[in-house]
């Protein structure tokens, strides 16, 4: 028995180790190089072009380092959070020498790619939703530089110490962690009584809950699934380990470069959209005339929102007690932000169904579809009633998303009303451009060709106590592939570490191959350690920001 065997956790006789330690090619460095300058400059083309678009606003110098530096910021998050998380997706076939290493972990990237590009979006603003709404409201302020910088930066920290120990850790879990940090911190800071909020724990307990699940779910469902295999399928192949660098049988090849596509593609589609939402909140606190309100959408769908509005109006001036013919449109400035206060509060303490609140959202949903309607369309509306506009549509959004779907005292016909509104509020305020898609989707994709190794090393060697089996490797990467890409579609972010990871760790337990304990101890100490470490690490930087800003 050989001490190179038992360093790399692999059982004697299992000599079928992937040689990683080649070098790419000089012709694929200054390929790389030159994706990432061109993506850079494409970044930077369509922020000067939007900004143009929107009426030629003047940025001033320091507006516009901040508005720079955040940008780069936001995407050196995807560009770490590309080579920690989809080294999960490659580890299989690199392993079961399906793919040799460097066309695996390009091949990865082109898919990541792909899903953020195809992603709906529900994720990005599920992640944002986390965040204390004064800060939303005001992300262009001091305390809003202040927000988005730390919690990035704390996110990003924690996932490179992470790596460096080659420990598979949640990007997902680190930056929820960094934005709870930011919130308490936001609210320890503020004058007593001043009702500032922190955390919205409700939103915390749902994102929580499905970070919490999903590693439960990769690590059952991926055993029952070797199980299904064994007894179904009798080809004896499946359930083979490598012989030496031999790759499998070209149907077995086929089915782990299948799933490692799918694994890929889920991951871009899901992970991806956590830095689109805070792209957006940096060029919305820039740049608001160009980016606070979704210039896209067409005139024509002017008059469908002005309806909308006034239906969701109506159900609101019932449940306040105001007369249905009597009118709410504020006419002050004053009474305008009167009622966004009265909204605000209540948001903070997450208690909306009251009559004075209903009252409230009345005249915001009264005077957003005069805006509209008087301005003709969402994009004409001009510079000086963007920021406005967007925060009356902001507050009533997630004041629906507050009051639930039973909310007590409302039809089911008022809350469909009201949910119709909600989605064509969204429309106008949580949109994401194509190029800030692209831009993510090239940080993402070329971060998984960027130090992939250790992570790999760790989930093809160090879980359990064989060598990766190829119904292994297809069963943890099925489930995987599954659960990341239902869960993008309800809006929840969910680890591809997490779920992967436990999902070898479940098929190495099925098929009674052992598992290494001490990494199953790390990987389940940095679980733990990741939320309260991203709160400390995230909360620091931000008062200490906050003194800069």
């Amino acid at each position: 028995m050989s001490d190179t065997m038992l360093q790399s956790g692999l059982a004697p006789g299992q000599d079928s180790r992937p040689k990683m330690d080649g070098k790419p090619h000089v012709g694929g460095a200054i390929a790389f190089f030159v994706a990432l300058i061109a993506a850079l400059g494409f970044t930077a083309y369509h922020v000067l072009a939007d900004i143009n678009a929107a009426g030629g606003i003047t940025l001033a110098t320091g507006a516009f380092v901040l508005l720079g530096l955040a940008l780069l910021i936001a995407l050196g998050f995807e560009f770490v959070n590309g080579f920690h998380d989809t080294a999960n997706a490659v580890a299989t076939v690199i392993y079961t020498h399906s793919m040799p290493p460097l066309v695996a972990v390009v091949w990865s990237g082109l898919f990541n790619f792909l899903g953020v590009l195809l992603s709906t979006g529900a994720v990005a603003y599920s992640i944002v939703n986390l965040l204390p709404v004064e800060l939303i409201l005001q992300v262009g302020s001091g305390a809003g530089y202040a927000m988005i910088f730390a919690l990035l930066l704390a996110a990003i920290i924690w996932n490179l110490g992470t790596w460096a120990f080659g420990i598979p850790n949640s990007s997902s879990h680190a930056l929820v962690g960094s934005i709870m940090g930011v919130g308490l911190a936001n609210q320890f800071m503020a004058p007593a009584g001043s009702g500032t909020s922190g955390v919205d724990w409700k939103q915390a307990l749902t994102v929580g809950e499905a970070l919490l699940f999903s590693p439960v779910v990769g690590f059952v469902f991926s055993a029952l699934l070797l199980l299904v295999f064994k007894a179904f399928i009798k080809n004896k192949a499946l359930y083979t380990a490598p012989e030496g660098n031999k790759p499998p049988p070209p149907w077995i090849r086929g089915l782990l470069i299948l799933t490692c596509t799918g694994v890929s593609f889920a991951h871009g589609g899901n992970d991806g959209q956590k830095g689109m939402g805070l792209i957006m909140l940096i060029l919305i606190g820039a740049a608001p005339t160009a980016y606070a309100l979704n210039r896209a959408i067409p005139e024509s769908a002017t008059p469908h929102f002005v309806e909308s509005a006034g239906r969701a109006q109506a159900v609101f001036q019932a449940h306040a007690g105001v007369p249905a013919g009597k009118s709410l449109v504020p006419e002050t400035a004053a009474e305008a932000a009167a009622g966004r206060a009265k909204v605000g509060d209540a948001l903070k303490t997450k208690d909306v169904n009251h009559p004075e609140v209903m009252a409230a959202l009345a005249s915001l949903s009264s005077d957003i579809a005069k805006q509209v309607k008087g301005y003709g369309a969402i994009a004409t509306i001009p510079a000086e009633a963007v920021s406005n506009v967007r925060n009356d549509m902001y507050l009533t959004s997630d004041a629906i998303r507050v009051l639930g779907p039973k909310a007590a005292g409302f039809s089911g016909e008022d809350l469909a009303t009201l949910k119709a509104f909600r989605s064509d509020l969204d429309a106008g305020t949580r949109f994401i451009p194509t190029w800030v898609k692209v831009s993510v989707a090239v940080a993402l994709g070329l971060g998984t060709m960027v130090g992939w190794k250790r992570i790999v090393v760790t989930v093809g060697e160090k879980i359990g106590k064989t060598h990766l089996t190829y119904a292994q490797g297809a069963s943890a990467e099925l489930v995987a592939m599954t659960t990341i890409g239902l869960a993008e579609g309800y809006g929840l972010p969910v680890s591809t570490t997490h779920i992967l990871s436990s999902g070898v760790a479940g098929t190495m337990a099925a098929n009674g191959s052992g598992l290494q304990w001490s990494t199953i101890r790390n990987m389940a100490l940095a679980w733990v350690m990741t939320l309260p470490a991203a709160i400390a690490i995230a909360g620091c930087l931000y008062v200490l920001l906050r003194q800069v800003f």
